[in-house]
This record gives structure tokens, C-alpha cells and sequence, in this order.
């Protein structure tokens, strides 16, 4: 019964993170200020700017636009079609096609936001205008930048964008790298080792690397039962350790000379340093690792946007009031998803649909001259450890002293091992996937 009880309280408080938006369009047309500027007559302009139309950036699109019709919001993303990183461990583990995970942006268009395909390569915090490669100058009362990650290259030498794109993908931001491991993967021989390099803390969906590592050991255990995984990480510890020792252990022969996964941490002289490309060799603090198939997961930043309009100030990420995400460096820009600093909240797709609707809320009291309610986030985690066997971890999170913090008792782990729950959570995850999307891009 503890998952069902835990699935209703985070069905309620999603509620609660959505800035309870059923009511709170009511709020804009009732507020006195709503749509005219009472000094001057006429009506006050409402343009919200959203640059990044990931997780964080679509969900607010899609937010401003149901809690005030009358924002202008327009939506500016490099790309027309946008992969999900969630599920894209199920592509590269052959369990779902990639169009699975493809969304583009039509049925926002459909709701009123103006989505322009292309980049942005400037934001101007004082003429509050957003300009484009393209050339198009958009000006913006607020501004929301949710750029995602980018990746330090250079932290590990030998390594580069170039290399990823081509022989060693990294596949932390899902679509042709995706497809890229899912290839090389698929062609590898019988008998061949696939490496695993993970980045340091903090880094974009913490159990990323050991779902990815659970899911092709999987697929190597049908299909490839001679092949080995080998897992090199500068951490102690990752998120859901326990979870995915239990699992590798019942799954994957885990602490056995039989074991498909062999997991190499901080104490074992985990931490990479260089790769050799043409030999697909990387360089530990353990030694040296070849590979047949290889697979950096490089330490991570905000996405460049961030550093280039000096949001990030003298850090690799973004700093903002927990309340609204307003940048503490420029006014009216507001940044979410995992390019912010908002701590507790983990750097998730469900943290970044959280963060946006609070954000949304924020900007559509603030442009309508109302008071912002305190509000809660949410964020649950879903990871396949093998067919049937799901795991997850859940909180809800409140605002107090100027912080998010921890509810306390409001979530927690998947419990000890049970053969149904586990089959319930695989599809409490597969069904999170179809709802969540729906939410964002629908």
C-alpha cells in the first residue's frame, strides 16, 4: 500500500506546484491592473520571452498561457522536434523506438504561443529585448531562460564535442546521440565491454547512469550474455544505491565473478582523466579501461546561453530567489530547470515541470498586480533496474525563509523488494511518462 498512498499525496501536491491554476486565471481578470495601464489609459503590454523550449521552458509556455490568456508569451528553441532524456535509457536499452520520445511544439502553437525556431545570442537585461542568429530582435517585460546543461569537454583530456557526436557519445541530451550508443551498442560484438564514465555532482538526472547501465545489461543478458558493463565514477555514492545494488545483485549476478555490471567509485580510483579516441581507452585513477563501445557522461554546466548573458556569474550555474527564480543578477529574467541553482530539488525533468509552473505563477501575479501565494514543488524520479522491476524516489517541497526546502515525511524510497510493487512501479513510470508529456507538450 506504501506506493499507492505515496502516488495519491504526489498526485495532490502536483496540484499544489501548478500554482493551483484551475482558479488562477479567475485571479487575472478579476485584478484590479489586469490588461490596462490606468496611468497612461491604455492597455499595459504583457510579453513573456521563454528561450529554451525543453522541459522547463515548454511547461511554462504552456502554464502562462492557462493562467492569463491575455500574455503574450513567445517560445524561442533551436530545435522543432524535442527527445526527452527521460525514457531515453529505454531507447538506448532497446526496450522503445526513439519517435517514443520525439514531441514538437504544434498544439502549443495552437494555444496562442508564438514559436520561433532558432537560436538565441543575446539577452539585453536593460532594453529587455532577446535577439536571435536569425537577426529577429523580440523585446520581453520578463524573460524565462531554461538552457538546460552543457557539458566541461575539457575536463577530461582527449574529449570533445566533436568526438561526441561522432565515436563517443555521451547521450545526455537525447536524439541523435541516442540513436548514436543505441547503434553501437546493437553492433558490438558477443563478448565486448561497454564503459560507462560518469560525471561528478551536479549533474543532470543523478540515477541516469545506473539506469542506463541496468537497462543494457538487460539487453546484454538476452541478447549478448558474454559482455560486460564496466561503471567508472568519481562519486562515493549515487542516487538509489542501495535500490541498484539489490537489483544488479538479483538481476546481474552484482559482487559475483559472473556479474555483468562491475561498478568502480571514488575509493577504487573511479575518476577519469583522459580518453584515447582512436582506442576508445580511458585513463583512471585504477587504470587504464578499454572499451568496445564507450560512453562519457562529462562533468556538467549551464547550458551556454546562461554564461554568455552573465547569468551564471563566477559559477557554473544560475542563481536565483527560490520564490519566483528571478536571476539574483539581472531583474525580470527568470531562470528554471536544471541550469538553476535550487537546491534540495535535484536537476530532473520533473524538478524543471515543477519549477516552471511556480516561475509562471510568479510572473502572471506580478504582471497582473496580485500577491504571489508561497508555493510547493514536487519531483519524483522513476528508474528501470530490469523488465518489470521499477524503483523511484519522491518528495514535495515547500518554501520557507527565502529557501526550498524538504517537507519532512512527504516522500521517500521504493521499499524492499516485492515482486508486484516493483511491476506496479515500471508502470506507474511508463504511465508518469505519458502524463507528464501530455502536461508539457499537449
Amino acid at each position: 500500500m506504501t506506493n499507492i498512498s505515496r502516488r495519491d499525496l504526489l498526485k495532490s501536491s502536483a496540484v499544489t506546484a501548478a500554482g493551483a491554476t484551475a482558479g488562477f486565471a479567475t485571479i487575472a481578470s478579476a485584478s484590479p491592473s489586469h490588461g490596462h495601464d490606468h496611468k497612461h489609459g491604455h492597455k499595459s503590454s504583457k510579453r513573456v520571452v521563454i528561450v529554451g523550449g525543453g522541459i522547463g521552458g515548454a511547461t511554462a509556455a504552456q502554464y502562462l498561457k492557462k493562467m492569463d490568456s491575455d500574455i503574450e508569451v513567445t517560445l524561442i528553441e533551436a530545435n522543432q522536434n524535442y527527445h526527452t532524456c527521460f525514457m531515453s535509457n529505454e531507447v538506448i536499452g532497446g526496450v522503445r523506438p526513439i519517435d517514443s520520445i520525439e514531441f514538437n511544439y504544434d498544439k502549443l502553437a495552437e494555444k496562442g504561443v508564438k514559436v520561433i525556431f532558432d537560436s538565441v545570442t543575446d539577452i539585453d537585461p536593460e532594453a529587455q529585448t532577446v535577439t536571435t542568429a536569425g537577426g529577429k530582435k523580440v523585446p520581453y517585460d520578463r524573460a524565462i531562460v531554461s538552457p538546460g546543461i552543457d557539458f566541461k569537454y575539457d575536463d577530461i583530456e582527449g574529449y570533445s564535442k566533436e568526438v561526441s557526436d561522432t565515436s563517443i557519445p555521451h547521450a545526455w541530451k537525447a536524439g541523435p546521440q541516442t540513436a548514436l550508443l543505441l547503434k553501437q551498442l546493437q553492433e558490438m560484438k558477443d563478448g565486448g565491454t561497454f564503459v560507462i564514465v560518469t560525471p561528478p555532482n551536479p549533474f543532470r538526472c543523478p540515477p541516469g547512469p545506473y539506469e542506463r547501465a541496468s537497462l543494457v545489461a538487460a539487453y546484454f543478458k538476452k541478447h549478448k550474455p558474454n559482455s560486460k558493463i564496466v561503471i567508472l565514477d568519481p562519486k562515493e555514492k549515487f542516487s538509489k544505491f542501495g535500490l541498484f545494488m539489490d537489483g544488479w545483485k538479483r538481476h546481474y549476478g552484482y559482487g559475483t565473478d559472473k556479474s555483468i555490471i562491475t561498478w568502480i567509485g571514488k575509493d577504487k580510483g573511479g575518476a577519469v582523466s583522459k580518453v584515447d579516441v582512436a582506442t576508445k581507452t580511458v585513463t583512471a585513477e585504477a587504470g587504464d579501461f578499454k572499451a568496445d563501445v564507450l560512453n562519457i557522461i562529462p562533468p556538467q554546466q549551464a547550458g551556454p546561453i546562461a554564461f554568455d548573458t552573465g547569468l551564471v556569474g563566477d559559477l557554473d550555474w544560475c542563481s536565483v530567489d527560490h520564490k519566483t527564480f528571478e536571476s539574483t543578477i539581472h531583474k525580470n529574467i527568470h531562470v528554471i530547470g536544471d541550469a538553476s541553482i535550487a537546491s534540495p530539488m535535484p536537476k530532473s525533468g520533473y524538478s524543471a515541470n515543477s519549477q516552471a509552473k511556480v516561475c509562471a505563477a510568479a510572473i502572471a501575479s506580478s504582471l497582473n498586480g496580485v500577491p504571489m501565494p508561497d508555493p510547493s514543488w514536487v519531483n519524483t524520479c522513476y528508474s528501470i533496474i530490469a523488465p518489470q522491476d521499477g524503483v523511484s524516489v519522491a518528495m514535495v517541497y515547500a518554501y520557507k525563509d527565502g529557501k526550498i526546502i524538504k517537507v519532512k515525511g512527504s516522500g521517500g524510497l521504493t521499499g524492499a523488494y516485492n515482486k508486484e510493487d516493483r511491476k506496479r512501479e515500471e508502470l506507474y513510470a511508463h504511465s508518469w511518462f505519458n502524463n507528464i508529456t501530455a502536461d508539457i507538450f499537449g
